[in-house]
């Protein structure tokens, strides 16, 4: 008997009845046991059951009968099928939308409570992913329908919630290309001929005309200003928020000179004429703390021309401006990834920002009460926002680090004691080696690792920088004595073995020769290095003492005059180094024709891994042993009788 076909008309009645019967007992009991003797796959079923419990709140806002309550228990009725898996994980935001674009802002306040309340669910795994886009476009619905001026706090409420559920390297939150909000305009008067500033009051109020509120009548009224304002500090000081609205413009030549000339003359006024306790009104702050326990805060500036002298007087007034001229040179000196190129600084501009930001930061000192906690505390903020400054700049990256699982887990090994635990602490603790002069070097630094990753300490000479002294005493012209020569110096000796293993393969090449000690062995090292030196190094007859030993064949270089063309036909380092990189893992072929016995193939395999350094290591032993003739057209007639004639002819061409 085949299954039955799933109904969607039906499967929406039962899914729409049962839905009502569980937000009457609070309970999604019935919903879960219709869900299960339904037909029909698990997609089509929670498709279903969406459009229902849609169904069911469309009923409810248009009988305009249902409280907040209601709507609230069906969406938590939505929660509760996710959890249990029969309704889509998009279902409570759908809900929740529908609700928030059908309701009054009164109600909406009442709905975004529970948005408020929830924010652990929204981010759980269940729902962050699948509602996060949702949770985002309610927001901005919201926020275009609500007044910035008038409903400020809900406002900020909506900002806290969305800074609560994304977390910070969120990048549709953050605004990464610095751009300015260029709406927020600053209205003011622009009209000298409607300016009522310099007009003295002559007419006097009327016996029993009522004062307005906000207004202050004759009792209440303040002393006479005495800072002299005009329209043109009125009209310059309120041209300033443009800049602070538009930073881009400072970088422009003359709007600079503008900017430079109305901020001299703000800061002047703010400097000549300084605010004390009794202006800055102490004591009716107090009262105004003591009664409503709340700030004063509003969301624009107020320009009358009529309060002009009061916003002067007032210490909170003055610490916007200041604080703008501090956020707004923040912007100008920083580095932002997004600036334009031709948004610099030049020497004078910054020379002005940095003068004017310790007159700004003094001027908030000075400023009642509490002057010098603002300011720090003001210069704090202001240095932590450098922080996210280049967290932007490198791209927003996660603050969340994953951790590395092992997979095997590790064993818990008995460390070491370490020196501190038996030698004692302190920065004064001499560690005794046994001897004065390892002593001496063990104690130069507190932490000898960190010493020796020195830069200081990361060099290594060429082999012409360190031979040099040792090729030039070895002339005889130079007469040096062979006590003094720096090859008997143990020290360099023991360097020059070092630096040979690391730069020469000659160190590495198998010799029947015997050495009676290191500085006759260097002695002929010193013979083998001054063939390949570079022709500006003098090449005449260099002898280390062994003149009478000739049947090794390795007397050192003989003057260049009287075998000149002996001395221009010899390999060079050079051109082995080019014919090793050709013969490759193919240089056992060569070694046949340079007659090396099996003992020498097998010394010079053990030596190196490596083909060509193998290659390499074969040439310089047929040229040690062949001495004199080890010449390019000797060389090139092995390579010829071995196989290797392209080879031999590149060699012959160089």
């Amino acid at each position: 008997m085949s299954p039955s076909s799933f109904n969607f008309v039906d499967a929406k009645d039962k899914f729409t009845a049962s839905a009502v019967q569980a937000l009457t007992g609070k309970s999604i009991k019935p919903l879960i046991s219709i869900f299960n003797q339904i037909p029909g796959n698990e997609a089509e079923k929670k498709t279903t059951l969406d459009q229902a419990l849609r169904g069911v709140l469309g009923d409810l806002i248009v009988e305009q009968k249902a409280r907040c309550d209601d709507y609230l228990a069906l969406i938590y009725l939505s929660i509760d099928g996710v959890t249990e898996g029969i309704c889509s994980a998009t279902t409570p935001f759908v809900l929740l939308g529908d609700v928030l674009d059908c309701l009054p802002l009164d109600l909406c306040d009442k709905i975004f409570s529970f948005v408020e309340e929830n924010v652990s669910t929204w981010k759980s795994n269940s729902f962050y992913t699948a509602g996060k886009n949702y949770l985002l476009r309610m927001c901005n619905d919201l926020l275009r329908r609500l007044s910035k001026s008038q409903n400020t706090v809900f406002c900020g409420r909506i900002q806290l919630f969305l800074a609560r559920l994304f977390p910070l390297s969120e990048k549709s939150g953050l605004n990464l290309q610095s751009q300015f909000n260029l709406d927020n305009i600053t209205v003011f008067n622009k009209n000298e001929q409607e300016s009522t500033l310099g007009q003295k009051h002559t007419e006097e109020k009327e016996d029993g005309m009522e004062v307005e509120e906000g207004e202050m009548g004759e009792d209440d009224g303040p002393a006479p200003s005495s800072i002299p304002i005009d329209y043109n500090l009125y009209r310059k000081f309120w041209t300033l928020q443009d800049y602070f609205r538009n930073p881009v413009q400072c970088y422009d030549k003359f709007s600079w000179m503008t900017f430079l000339k109305f901020s001299d003359e703000t800061l002047a006024v703010f400097k000549s004429y300084k605010l004390d306790d009794m202006q800055a009104s102490k004591r009716k702050l107090e009262e105004l703390r003591a009664s409503s326990g709340e700030h004063v805060y509003f969301a624009k500036f107020l320009t009358s021309e009529k309060l002009m002298d009061l916003q002067l007087s007032d210490s909170n007034f003055r610490r916007h401006i200041l604080l703008q001229y501090l956020i707004l040179f923040q912007y100008l000196k920083g580095q932002v990834k997004f600036k334009s190129s031709s948004c610099v600084l030049n020497d004078d501009q910054a020379a002005w920002i940095e003068e004017t930001t310790k007159l700004v930061y003094q001027l908030l000192r000075e400023i009642p009460p509490d002057g010098d906690k603002f300011a720090a505390m003001v210069e704090h903020i202001l240095n932590t926002e450098e922080n996210w400054n280049a967290w932007k700049n490198e791209g927003c990256p996660s603050f969340v680090k994953e951790r590395t699982v092992d997979d095997k887990p590790k064993r818990p090994t008995r460390k070491r004691q370490a020196p501190e635990d038996f030698l004692g602490k302190g920065p004064d603790r001499k560690i005794f080696m046994g001897n004065d002069e390892l002593t001496r070097l063990w104690n130069l630094n507190h932490d000898n690792m960190e010493a020796c990753k020195s830069d200081s300490r990361e060099f290594m000479p060429s082999l012409d920088e360190f031979f040099a002294e040792a090729i030039e005493q070895a002339d005889p012209a130079n007469m040096v004595e062979e006590e003094y020569k720096v090859v008997r110096n143990a020290n360099y000796g023991w360097r020059a073995l070092r630096l040979l293993s690391r730069r020469s393969p000659h160190f590495f090449q198998p010799t029947n020769q015997k050495f009676k000690s290191l500085a006759d062995y260097l002695d002929s090292m010193v013979s083998k290095l001054a063939k390949e030196l570079p022709k500006d190094i003098p090449s005449e007859e260099i002898k280390t003492g062994e003149e009478d030993d000739d049947d090794n064949g390795d007397n050192l270089l003989k003057d260049s005059n009287d075998s000149p063309s002996i001395q221009s036909k010899l390999v060079t380092n050079q051109q082995m180094d080019d014919v090793a990189a050709k013969l490759g893992a193919q240089w056992k072929n060569l070694a046949s024709h340079f007659e090396m016995k099996a003992a020498e193939l097998r010394e010079i395999e053990t030596d190196s891994e490596d083909v060509d350094m193998q290659a390499k290591l074969l040439l310089v032993a047929w040229q040690d042993r062949e001495g004199t003739q080890a010449t390019v057209e000797n060389l090139v007639a092995a390579l010829n009788a071995a196989g290797f004639s392209q080879i031999a002819d590149g060699l012959s061409e160089a």
